[in-house]
């Protein structure tokens, strides 16, 4: 007959197969750290449209007040309607007399993206607009995490090429940032929500895709760790150059619910949030499906909350860093 001492042994023996078992698999299923090409680390623009120029490095000094990255991936058909309001607003006295630039990241398209970005550029003389095209489709949070890393704002927005948001409420992110880094060196986040909208017709007659998805991800996201934030999908954020610095560097994901490891990760560093409520309207031709990324959020999800108990993903503090 086992005794006590030999089947509390047995116990921990399972215990600790098991989690050396869970850790091995966590290992294998979790994305690496993405290490750009040297081609990705370039853009063309109107003065170079043929002979890529080095891109800047986010740890670099500020040239412009903001940069705005537009993650871009077979966007020909709804991109220029959301170039032209983005810039409409941008050189409007609301923005005036900050300076600006676009850094547009081709995701591997296949459909002629950058040539539209780089014509947009030349019809656009006044205008600076950079072209960079990855080798590789990378996902959303790729090709966003890439503009991040090489933008020159003091500001960084990151906004969808559907033009589904309203840019002109960059005014409404500008102002509650304002209200946390009144030093530019501070770091801040300031991003749009939609949560107002819920019972909305904006929201009640948009797609039944979207929503199952909206609901559904609510719960999850509460277990995860963001459950402060109401909505953490919208494509409109607003990132301090400091902010920015932080995080980037050691973002994972880059599928569509990247979002979430980027706010994890702000609240890891102790960075203020400020969800600021916005205009949006669905835009048709999402590249979203709703069964197999729906199980890719929720795979994402798990390996993310994971690799955040076991201490594997995480952005060191800024007194630990060189």
């Amino acid at each position: 007959m086992l005794d006590i001492s030999t089947l509390l042994y047995g116990g921990a023996t399972f215990v600790l197969a098991a989690v050396i078992s869970c850790y091995t698999v966590l290992v294998f299923l979790s994305p690496p750290l993405v290490i750009a090409s040297d081609n990705d680390r370039r853009y063309r623009c109107r003065t170079n449209p043929d002979k890529p120029v080095s891109l800047p490095s986010i740890h670099d000094p500020a040239e412009v007040d903001l940069t705005v990255v537009i993650p871009a991936y077979n966007e020909t058909e709804r991109m220029p309607t959301m170039l032209k309001a983005t810039v409409d607003h941008l050189n409007s006295d609301k923005f005036s007399p900050r300076s600006y630039e676009l850094l547009i990241v081709d995701d591997g398209s296949k459909d002629g993206t950058s040539g539209l970005a780089l014509d947009f550029a030349k019809e656009n003389s006044g205008i600076e607009v950079r072209v960079v095209t990855l080798e590789k489709n990378q996902g959303k949070g790729g090709a966003v995490k890439h503009g991040m890393l090489h933008g020159r704002g003091r500001r960084l927005l990151m906004v969808d090429a559907d033009g589904a948001s309203r840019f002109e409420d960059l005014e409404l992110l500008w102002k509650a940032m304002d209200e946390f880094v009144p030093n530019e060196d501070d770091s801040a986040i300031a991003i749009g929500s939609r949560a107002h909208l819920v019972k909305t017709e904006a929201v009640v007659k948009r797609s039944v895709v979207r929503n199952i998805l909206m609901y559904g991800l609510h719960t999850i996201l509460r277990i995860v760790g963001v459950g402060h934030i109401r909505d953490t999908q919208c494509g409109f954020k607003l990132f301090s150059r400091r902010a920015a610095q932080l995080i980037f560097p050691y973002q994972h994901l880059r599928t569509w619910i990247f979002d979430v490891e980027i706010l994890l990760l702000a609240k890891q560093l102790r960075i203020p949030v400020a969800e600021v409520p916005i205009e949006w309207h669905e835009v048709s031709g999402s590249k979203l499906n709703v069964v197999i990324d729906s199980l890719q959020m929720l795979r994402d999800l798990l390996i993310l909350r994971a690799n955040l108990l076991f201490g594997r993903w995480r952005a060191p503090p800024p007194a630990a860093r060189p």
